[in-house]
């Protein structure tokens, strides 16, 4: 094998590896929206009642604890997981020699730490609904870190990203996006599902917040079949368009889930799965937005 050849397998090999990580802090970072949602879902915010330690005692539950500790202390050593990712994340950005990725697994890294700490206020203000809210949202942000970390892994970003009115339209919906997310955080935070039952809810009507949170949710969906339908007629790639429709499709389950869930009575296992969604748009928007912005 020559030279230029033993170049370019060390280098493929890097990408997969550093690709591979950047996988592990998707999937890891979901993975805590959903453990976070059987928290909140089965009563178990204060079943370690402080932070940083679980009780005044003890960094573990012990003793004569419940189901709720449990819960609740198993979602607390997810961070210990998360931290390993994200940690191996950097270092394999670190590898690669490209500082593209080394800022956005130093971002992704970061998002750690300050989803631990918010995540302890959250027990020490009690489940506020207003803490918790931010408490998902940094998720969610992260979640879409992960994906242009993703996508850089195989593409670096454009010098001079082309201009037009498609772009535009696809910012406008990912920013629909992020007004449905975080509107559905305060309609939970009106609802019954507080994480403990002596929880305060943040006083609005629940009814009111789902309204509004419906009609941002119709805005998105018109926004995205607009997007379709531009990327089609300016003639985008088909990954441009694959990105779009796979979008809308999360969507229009995320929109169906939602429904059902409400004329329900919120049942709890179709709570948890709108959560996976909130997580699944997130990255979903995120991908669609580079990819019309970066078409390939």
């Amino acid at each position: 094998m020559g030279v230029t050849a033993r170049v370019r397998d060390r280098s493929t090999r890097l990408d997969e590896w550093v690709r591979g990580w950047g996988w592990a802090s998707l999937v890891s970072n979901c993975v805590l929206v959903v453990t976070g949602g059987v928290v909140r879902l089965t009563g178990s915010g204060l079943g370690c009642p402080t932070w940083p330690r679980c009780t005044e005692e003890s960094f573990t539950p012990h003793g004569a604890y419940d189901i709720h500790s449990v819960i609740e202390f198993g979602n607390r050593l997810l961070t210990y997981v998360l931290v390993a990712v994200a940690v191996g994340t950097f270092v394999a950005a670190w590898q690669s020699g490209r500082r593209d990725l080394r800022r956005l697994a130093l971002v992704m890294a970061l998002g750690i730490p300050a989803q631990a700490v918010i995540g302890g206020i959250t027990v020490l203000t009690d489940l506020n609904p207003w803490v918790v809210s931010l408490h998902l949202l940094c998720s969610l942000a992260i979640i879409g870190v992960s994906v242009l970390f993703l996508q850089r892994v195989d593409r670096p970003a454009p010098v001079v990203p082309p201009g037009g009115a498609v772009p535009g339209l696809a910012w406008a919906t990912f920013a629909s996006a992020w007004a449905v997310l975080y509107v559905g955080t305060v309609v939970t935070g009106s609802g019954p599902h507080a994480g403990d039952a002596n929880s305060a809810r943040n006083g609005l009507s629940p009814l009111q917040m789902s309204q509004l949170h419906a009609d941002l949710v119709f805005l998105f969906v018109g926004l995205t079949v607009g997007l379709l339908f531009a990327v089609v007629a300016v003639g985008l790639p088909q990954s441009t368009r694959r990105a779009v429709v796979v979008l809308l499709v999360l969507e229009l389950a995320q929109g169906a889930i939602g429904f059902v869930q409400y004329f329900t009575d919120l049942p709890v296992v179709l709570v948890g799965f709108h959560m996976l969604g909130a997580a699944l748009v997130s990255a979903g928007v995120t991908w669609a937005l580079i990819r019309v912005r970066e078409p390939a």
